[in-house]
C-alpha cells in the first residue's frame, strides 16, 4: 500500500450525530428565547456551510434578529455533548474495521476536525472503549486554526504534525463543503455521507461509500 495515513476528517465520519447536534441547536434557541425551530429540511439546507456558529450568526442576519451566536452556539454545544453522553453513540459502519485495519498494517490515523475540544472529549466519552483518542496520531479541534472548512488549513497542520506529504493519505469526509477542505490541501478523499448530506454532490470524491470497506483502502 502506497497511503500512510488515513484521515477521518469530521465526527460525523465516524459517528452519526446529526439529529443530536440539530435537536440541540434547537433547545439552545429556545432557551435564549428565540423562536427558531430548525427542522430537517431546514438544517440540511444550512449544512451546506461549515461552522455552526456562523451558521447562527448568518442566520440571524437574515432575518434581521441580533443575537450573541458565540453564547448561543457555546449552550448548543453543552446540550449536545449531554445528551450524547446520556445517551451513547456508535461507530458508524466499517469504521472500527477500517481503524484495526490501519493500526495492524502501521499505516497512521488522524482526526482532522475543526469542532470544540469539549466536543472532541464528549464524543470519545459517549463511544466507551469502542474507539479511544489513543487511536489516532493526530487530533484537532478549533483551537489550532483560524478558519473552519471548507478552509484546508485544519488539513494542511495534520500533514505538517504526521510528518507526511498529501499523496501519503487518504481523507475521509462526511459532507461536501467538508470534502473541499481535503481536496484544497491536495488529498483525495472519500466521501462518506452522513444523514444529512445525501443530497451533496460528491462527484470529485475518489468513491462514495455508504459503509467504509477495509478492501476499499487495500487498493490505495
Amino acid at each position: 500500500m502506497s497511503v500512510k495515513a488515513i484521515l477521518f476528517g469530521s465526527i460525523g465520519t465516524i459517528v452519526e450525530t446529526s439529529e443530536f447536534q440539530r435537536q440541540a441547536f434547537n433547545a439552545a434557541f429556545a432557551e435564549a428565547g428565540l423562536d427558531w425551530n430548525w427542522d430537517q429540511d431546514e438544517y440540511r439546507q444550512l449544512l451546506a456551510k461549515s461552522g455552526g456558529r456562523q451558521r447562527v450568526a448568518d442566520y440571524a442576519a437574515k432575518r434581521g434578529d441580533t443575537v450573541d451566536a458565540v453564547k448561543i452556539h457555546a449552550r448548543k454545544t453543552q446540550i449536545f455533548d449531554q445528551a450524547i453522553l446520556d445517551q451513547g453513540l456508535a461507530a458508524r459502519a466499517g469504521v472500527s474495521d477500517v481503524i484495526a485495519f490501519a493500526k495492524e498494517n502501521g499505516i497512521k490515523l488522524g482526526f482532522v476536525t475543526s469542532t470544540t475540544q469539549a466536543n472532541i472529549d464528549a464524543i470519545f466519552q459517549a463511544l466507551g472503549d469502542t474507539l479511544v483518542e489513543s487511536d489516532f496520531e493526530f487530533i484537532g479541534d478549533a483551537s489550532l486554526v483560524a478558519n473552519s472548512k471548507p478552509d484546508p488549513a485544519i488539513y494542511r497542520l495534520a500533514l505538517r504534525n504526521l510528518a507526511l506529504t498529501a499523496e501519503d493519505c487518504i481523507a475521509i469526509e462526511d459532507t461536501a463543503t467538508s470534502m473541499e477542505a481535503a481536496q484544497a490541501a491536495k488529498i483525495r478523499c472519500i466521501a462518506f455521507p452522513g444523514a444529512y448530506a445525501g443530497q451533496n454532490d460528491f462527484s470529485k470524491a475518489h468513491s462514495v461509500m455508504e459503509t467504509l470497506s477495509v478492501d476499499q483502502f487495500k487498493s490505495f
